[in-house]
């Protein structure tokens, strides 16, 4: 199978493109995916098809998004005899899935993602999949499964205190609940990235407590972030007197000199919320 891919385009460092060889990884990303024979899966980014054969069998029916017109095309070609796939050629950021999709009922409302996905729009393909905390994704997907790069899975599992808790924490965690499944070496991949990856699974969800003012929410965790060594009352303190948020601290039994990532998720939301 390996052999396989590499007879295909080479890959493109314009597209971040590596194309993952290990059926190690794979068994990871399709154990963690808990697929049914009912589930409507998007995949951003095929590339070679390798995670997209494990799929295909699995699924009601699988969406595959890829901007590489030349992949489509080695794709196509590949999958095409498949009544259960379909592709769209396009930049997933930019696309509206929804309207390309009108002709085809049967590839509408995925309920998973499954994707190894390019590791320099990470940020935007996670907003895309989840929203943004003031504005939530209205339709959320049941289970989201990704191939990331080490250090923004940990990011995105991280608990208060450490160095990885950052902004991207809070808003993806309000979102949804994060687990980090494995690690998957550099080696994993032809070629090889300079960096390891992971394996994460997110679980869209209503977080408790719910924030009263998302807006209000989004802000605060963009300032207080906005220099991590600074305290949290100096960061905020564009929007609210130094004192009175050392005083809702105290009453919220936070330190009052903590800095942005000692402080919870919900601490972020009841600290919004008071406010």
């Amino acid at each position: 199978m390996i052999e396989k891919e590499f007879q295909k385009p080479r890959p493109r460092k314009s597209f971040a493109q590596h194309w993952l060889k290990s059926e190690k990884a794979l068994n990871e990303i399709i154990q963690a995916s808990e697929l049914q024979s009912t589930d409507r899966v998007l995949e951003i980014g095929p590339g070679t098809g390798i995670l997209t054969r494990r799929l295909l069998p699995l699924v009601q029916s699988l969406l595959a998004v890829e901007i590489d017109r030349d992949l489509c095309e080695s794709l196509t070609k590949e999958f095409k005899r498949q009544e259960n796939f379909l592709l769209l050629q396009g930049d997933f950021l930019e696309l509206d899935i929804e309207s390309h999709l009108k002709p085809f009922p049967a590839f509408q409302q995925q309920n998973k993602v499954v994707a190894n996905i390019p590791y320099n729009i990470t940020g935007p393909i996670l907003e895309k999949l989840l929203g943004t905390i003031a504005n939530p994704n209205l339709k959320p997907y049941d289970l989201i499964v990704l191939l990331v790069q080490k250090e923004v899975a940990q990011r995105l599992g991280a608990k208060p205190g450490s160095k990885a808790f950052g902004a991207l924490t809070v808003r993806v965690q309000y979102l949804a609940e994060c687990e980090l499944i494995c690690t998957v070496p550099a080696g994993a991949f032809y070629p090889p990235p300079k960096v390891d990856s992971a394996v994460v699974r997110l679980v869209p969800r209503q977080f408790e407590p719910q924030a009263t003012d998302t807006g209000r929410l989004e802000t605060l965790v963009k300032l207080g972030f906005g220099a991590k060594r600074k305290m949290l009352r100096n960061n905020l303190q564009s929007v609210v007197e130094r004192d009175r948020l050392s005083q809702l601290l105290e009453k919220l039994e936070i330190n009052p000199q903590a800095r942005a990532e000692e402080i919870s998720v919900s601490q972020w939301v009841t600290l919004a919320n008071e406010l």
